[in-house]
């Protein structure tokens, strides 16, 4: 029989990871290692973790995603993977995020500067800057209020200019919407 590792939950404190939403077949008949307070629930392999939860983002002193199937499943309850090699260390002090602009589907996500698709392009930045730096990315998105001082024919095309300054440079907003006014 094949012995599983068996992490303790006190191992995952201070990290960052994104999960990836998986069917319920993938857990079934596997026996739940760890079962939290919050009512998550914990199954471990020698490849990683799975987590059966109906809250994901920021828990206690870790930020752990999940990227969900499309199309979205029905469920409040919702199956995550993530291999042992995408938790990341986290601290506040550091300069460890860096921010991924959908312009498609309008959002914007943090991404660790450990993720092995990081081209080193974007800011770098500590969690409290970039949670600056979302929340202006999301106003962009989702008011237009904003772009009826510019002289600008395309809001998309407005959109993009600021939102890629905001992600590739250290300028704040008001220097940017400056040099554009």
């Amino acid at each position: 029989m094949e012995k599983l590792f068996r992490p303790s939950p006190k191992s995952f404190k201070n990290t960052f990871c994104i999960f990836h939403e998986v069917l319920p077949e993938k857990i079934a008949g596997m026996k739940v290692q760890y079962d939290s307070q919050s009512g998550s629930k914990y199954f471990y392999t020698k490849d990683g973790m799975y987590r059966l939860s109906n809250h994901w983002g920021r828990l206690a002193n870790s930020k752990w995603r999940l990227e969900q199937m499309e199309p979205e499943t029905e469920s409040k309850f919702k199956i995550g993977f993530a291999s042992w090699n995408e938790f990341y260390s986290d601290n506040a002090e550091e300069e460890l995020y860096y921010l991924e602009a959908d312009f498609t589907k309008r959002k914007v996500n943090y991404q660790h500067r450990n993720n092995p698709e990081y081209s080193g392009k974007a800011i770098l930045r500590t969690s409290f800057e970039t949670g600056k730096k979302i929340k202006q990315i999301r106003n962009l998105f989702e008011l237009t209020s904003w772009a009826k001082y510019f002289d600008y024919d395309d809001i998309d095309e407005l959109r993009k200019k600021i939102i890629d300054q905001l992600i590739f440079t250290n300028r704040t907003l008001e220097e940017i919407k400056r040099e554009l006014d």
